[in-house]
């Protein structure tokens, strides 16, 4: 008999409180924004320390989990850190710092460690620095953010009409994960499990824009574009030690997906691999089957891409689930392309399947 499916709850990692030097939104602000946007957990990433666990706001806050981990910020290769009981010690925007120094610290303290924005760019227009991850190859990291949301609508400032375009409708003008940061991730999935986030990497920046002082982004607007969906093996019981427990072991499986739920909430989105008695779903192993079949469901009608070993495998036109006979080893995951006002925005990113 197959098992009941993973339980969904969405949220949002790597965002930023007044505990950092750069941001300006105190944690209840933020724990009232989350709230009306409706999200089960927020994973906290302020930089330099775990103040906000320190003064006791780690844990549930009527109905939303606040989980607080840190980003280590030398000048280059950020890196989010989670599950660990110190702060991480580095100096900020220093050149020269080792990150597999700080992989393995983390890595040897029991931590999850996720490399952050990993192809960062930044805008030259509004003199926003650059902050990619330039230190390839490194081991020892659980996975990495493959669409952060900063990353992504930076891109799209490319004047000032376009940026203020890009500031009212961001879900219209956000590209998807970058080309290059999906092919370093097929890439790296072929050599062991990589789990692929999403990151807001949100600070609620104060900036002036043709001399006006402009919010960007408040987190009641922030909170509704990219979320990391995280699949459970149990429903959250609302105590604190227990659900942050099942939400870093689903994510250290792999069991997440990432979506803009501003477009449309993707909860209800499955993708699973089946051979009559068992399902398989992201961050699975599974030995195939000469019957086995691969699944997509949506909660609204999308362009769908199977994407096998790195290349498009197969594809369903304006569906809301497909299926697909399987008879191939290999690595699968699923991206979904949402059509709005004529044209395909990118929508749900999976995690792969591994099939040996």
């Amino acid at each position: 008999m197959i098992a009941q499916g993973p339980f969904d709850y969405a949220g949002c990692i790597h965002v930023h409180s007044s505990y950092s030097f750069d941001g300006r939104t105190p944690i209840h602000d933020m724990i009232k924004a989350a709230r009306s946007c409706a999200l089960d957990f927020i994973m906290l990433t302020d930089h330099g320390g775990l103040y906000a666990r320190k003064h006791g706001y780690e844990g549930w806050h009527d109905g939303t989990l606040l989980i607080v981990g840190q980003e280590i910020s030398p000048r280059f290769n950020h890196y989010l850190a989670f599950q660990i009981q110190e702060p991480i010690q580095v100096q900020e925007d220093y050149p020269d710092a080792d990150p597999q120094g700080y992989i393995d610290i983390v890595r040897n303290r029991g931590g999850l460690g996720f490399i952050a924005h990993p192809d960062h760019e930044g805008s030259h227009l509004f003199h926003v620095k650059h902050y990619p991850w330039l230190q390839w190859p490194v081991h020892g990291f659980n996975g990495m953010g493959i669409w952060d949301f900063m990353t992504d609508w930076q891109m799209s400032l490319r004047g000032y009409a376009k940026a203020l375009y890009a500031y009212l409708c961001p879900s219209l003008v956000l590209q998807g994960p970058r080309a290059v940061t999906l092919a370093r991730w097929d890439d790296l999935n072929r050599e062991r499990k990589v789990v692929g986030i999403a990151e807001l990497d949100n600070h609620d920046t104060i900036k002036k824009i043709l001399g006006v002082a402009v919010p960007v982004f408040p987190f009641s607007r922030a909170f509704r574009t990219i979320r990391t969906h995280i699949l459970t093996d149990r429903s959250l019981t609302g105590e604190k030690d227990c659900d942050i427990q099942s939400i870093f072991s689903a994510l250290r499986r792999g069991r997440v997906y990432v979506s803009l739920d501003s477009l449309r909430p993707a909860n209800g989105f499955a993708f699973f691999i089946e051979d009559g008695s068992h399902r398989a779903y992201p961050g699975d192993d599974v030995h195939l089957q000469e019957k086995a079949i691969l699944h997509v469901a949506l909660p609204h009608k999308a362009r769908i891409h199977i994407i096998r070993d790195g290349n498009v495998w197969q594809t369903a036109g304006l569906a809301d689930a497909a299926e697909f006979p399987l008879a191939e080893r290999g690595i699968y995951r699923v991206e979904a392309w949402l059509r709005v006002m004529g044209k395909h925005h990118p929508w749900i990113f999976s995690n792969p399947i591994f099939v040996s």
